[in-house]
Parts: C-alpha cells; sequence; structure tokens
C-alpha cells in the first residue's frame, strides 16, 4: 500500500514538473526552429489530386497492353500481404512454376523481373556480359536497336547484323558472324512486334553452343501466340513480358537462364552495372541458390505478381497449343478480312506473320496518324503506327490473349473501313 502511495506521488511530481518547464520562456534559437515547423505549407494541395480518379475504357487493340481481363483484375486487388511473407514465396513459386510451362523449360533459374520487358532485357545483358566483350545483335526492328544499345551503354563491343524493318536472317548469314565477332552473347527477338515478324528459331541454338555463344531471345510479343520452346530450340536465355498476351498489367517481366547462362553469369570477374537486376541476389529472392533462407533485395510488385500468377494460371488451364492454335485462326480471320478490303499486309509470308501483331502497310494516300486519331475518337479504339525503323511504313494490330476475338476483328475491320471513308485521301 506504502509504495503504491509513493508511486502516485512520484508520478504527480514528475507531471507538476513537466507543466513548470512547458511554461518556462523558450531559448531564441529553439523557437523559430518550431514557428518554422508549425507554418502553413507553401504549396497547396494540386486541384488535380482533390478530384476522383477517372479512367476511360477503350479497346485496346494496339501492340500492348492489352485488355485486362476480369479475372486477372479481381487477382491484382486482393489484399496486399508483404513482399517476404511465407504466402508470398509460395505465389513466387507457382509463377515460376508457370513461366517454366509457358517457356517449355524445366531451368532452375526461372524468375519474374519487377518491371517491364526492359527490365529483363536489361538484367539478361547486364548479367551475362562484362565491359569489352563481344556481343551480337540481329537488328531488323527496334528491340535489335533497343539491346545494341544497351550493351553498347555498359561497355560491350557491340557488333550488329541489320535488315530492314520485317527482314530475316538465315542461319548461314548468323554462323558467318558468330565465327567472325566471337561473340558471348548473340541476340535475336522472336516476336519483332514493331514490323510483325515472327521470326524463326530452329537451329540457332545449335549454332550458338558450337561456337561457344549465349543465345538471347526476346519473346514479350509473341509468347502465349507463337510456339517457342526453350529447351528443345536450345535457347540460353529467355524472356517476355506480362502485357501481351499474357494479359496482365504492364510491370513483370519472366525470364529463364539456363545451366550455361548460369556458368557465365555466376563466374564473373566484374559485378554486373546493376544492384537492383543483379541475379546473385535475384536467385535469392526467387529461391533459387540453395540457401535456406530468402534474404531481403528489393520489395517485388506485390499485385503485381498476384495478377501474372493467375494469367499464368489461365494460360495454363487453356493450354500452350490450344492458345497458338486460338491465336493463329484469329490472326488468319484478320488477314483475310483486311486482303478483302484491298489492304496490303507488310508481311507477305503468311508462315513468318506474328499472330498478335498484325503490320498493314499504310492504304496510300493517306495520313496514317489521322487515322489512327479518328478510330481513336469515333471507335473508343487503340491501334498504333510503326516504332522506331517501321514508323511510316506500319500501322499496327494487336489482337492477344483475352482480346483475340474474332468480333474483335469484325471491330478493327469496321473501323478501318470507316476510317478510309472518312478521312482525307491525298489526290495521286
Amino acid at each position: 500500500m506504502m509504495q503504491r502511495t509513493l508511486f502516485r506521488r512520484g508520478a504527480l511530481l514528475a507531471q507538476k514538473a513537466a507543466v513548470e518547464v512547458s511554461l518556462l520562456p523558450m531559448s531564441a534559437p529553439l523557437q523559430p526552429r518550431l514557428d518554422r515547423a508549425m507554418s502553413s505549407v507553401t504549396i497547396p494541395p494540386p486541384e488535380c489530386m482533390l478530384r476522383p480518379l477517372e479512367v476511360p475504357f477503350r479497346y485496346l487493340f494496339g501492340p500492348g497492353p492489352s485488355n485486362v481481363p476480369p479475372r486477372i483484375l479481381a487477382a491484382g486487388g486482393r489484399a496486399i500481404i508483404g513482399h517476404l511473407h511465407p504466402e508470398m514465396y509460395e505465389i513466387m513459386n507457382d509463377i515460376k512454376k508457370g513461366i517454366q510451362y509457358a517457356f517449355q523449360t524445366q531451368n532452375n533459374m526461372t524468375i519474374a523481373m519487377s518491371g517491364s520487358g526492359h527490365a529483363a532485357m536489361e538484367c539478361a545483358i547486364f548479367n551475362t556480359v562484362e565491359p569489352g566483350e563481344s556481343v551480337l545483335v540481329a537488328v531488323n526492328g527496334i528491340w535489335g536497336e533497343r539491346v545494341a544499345e544497351i550493351a553498347e551503354r555498359m561497355g560491350a563491343n557491340v557488333h550488329i547484323m541489320v535488315k530492314a524493318p520485317g527482314g530475316i536472317f538465315s542461319n548461314e548469314e548468323i554462323e558467318k558472324a558468330l565465327a567472325k565477332h566471337k561473340p558471348v552473347l548473340f541476340f535475336l527477338t522472336h516476336g519483332e512486334s514493331s514490323a510483325g515478324l515472327a521470326h524463326p528459331v530452329d537451329g540457332i541454338g545449335d549454332l550458338c553452343r558450337k561456337h561457344n555463344t549465349l543465345f538471347l531471345v526476346d519473346t514479350v510479343a509473341s509468347l502465349g501466340a507463337s510456339p517457342i520452346f526453350m529447351d528443345q530450340q536450345n535457347i540460353d536465355i529467355l524472356y517476355t513480358g506480362s502485357q501481351k498476351a499474357l494479359n496482365a498489367p504492364p510491370g513483370t517481366a519472366p525470364i529463364s537462364f539456363n545451366e550455361r547462362a548460369c556458368q557465365k553469369m555466376f563466374n564473373r570477374k566484374t559485378k554486373p552495372v546493376s544492384y537492383l537486376f543483379d541475379m546473385a541476389h535475384l536467385s535469392n529472392y526467387w529461391g533459387n541458390d540453395g540457401q535456406p533462407a530468402r534474404l531481403y533485395h528489393h520489395t517485388g510488385p506485390v499485385s503485381g505478381f498476384f495478377s501474372l500468377r493467375e494469367s499464368l494460371a489461365i494460360l495454363a488451364e487453356k493450354g500452350l497449343e490450344e492458345s497458338w492454335r486460338h491465336h493463329r485462326e484469329v490472326a488468319g480471320y484478320l488477314w483475310k478480312g483486311l486482303e478483302d478490303m484491298g489492304i496490303k499486309l507488310f508481311i507477305q509470308n503468311k508462315d513468318l506473320r506474328l499472330p498478335s501483331v498484325t503490320t498493314i502497310v499504310i492504304p496510300e494516300g493517306y495520313n496514317w496518324r489521322e487515322m489512327l486519331q479518328y478510330m481513336m475518337k469515333h471507335h473508343n479504339m487503340e491501334m498504333t503506327g510503326g516504332l522506331g525503323p517501321s514508323t511510316g511504313m506500319v500501322m499496327r494490330v494487336g489482337l492477344m490473349g483475352y482480346n483475340c476475338q474474332k468480333t474483335n476483328a469484325d471491330m478493327v475491320l469496321a473501323a478501318l473501313a470507316d476510317a478510309l471513308k472518312n478521312c482525307k485521301k491525298s489526290k495521286a
């Protein structure tokens, strides 16, 4: 009883002392600092932030991103969990297995980058190439140009093989360049979306192994729409993006390295130029390095991983063969409709056309920008012009994943017909 009484008295005395101290005049240096801290902010809240978010619905029939199906939108809207929680690791494990199926690979070193396809592109180059090493890049559209620039920026000795947009590199041409430049890495775009080309891959991986070169392939625009077999085709590094035929929102990028690639990137003399993209850390974050614990490296896009996991689940449920067949069928339907309208297709060989992104020759006498603007205004529909070296040469129509339907192809054909009727045509 006496101890409790003493405790109360002590508490009251301490409270009284605190009040007395607070009433004392503040020292001169302290008062201005408090005044500044309590003064009104000088920059007011922006008007736009006081209004609710508004996002219009559009038919995304360009080269990507594509419209996201409700099931994947719902997955991305689930409650957030910690990026290092056991449940998150299970979701990441599911994603890894889904990527292995989509890529047709058994590679252990399979992950999803926290970023768009460019993140995977840089990750592949930064980890397998060191400054001064030789890199060979096949350039027949914008993506080869991008890889060449990235490799040059990090100090590689870059050699390029160049074709006009939509051009094909023969295996003989590739082997000749491999023998001449002796690169540690050779890059090829499987689905060149800027030209609408699906480049043949068979036999190139064998040539790269013969010349002790890693084979890097970009499938951002083709995965799920056009067949690719990472292991069977001896592809050493393969990557894609989430926002095309996979139909997830932009922001994640699956990538896989085989054992040959791992031997190169984990026996470097120098550290990769990027910490964020360093596979020594990312392999642990994804549980691929055999260590008992996953350590913090960066905060992954939790909602993005939810969406990616769901998109890979949809692909697994549908089946790769059916997805490839369906994209080819709808693309063929679109191609016939375009030709019946008198519109020329940019890639003349049907076997080389990318099923997910169709390129059409700009109709003679028409301003392609005016046509695209007309279709956006009157049909709420996105189609795009060329990109990089194909700018001014083509218009691009993308029907992939969720958007890959004949009814959508009919909408595209109707919008193009309306644009041709109502946009000004210059006199010959």
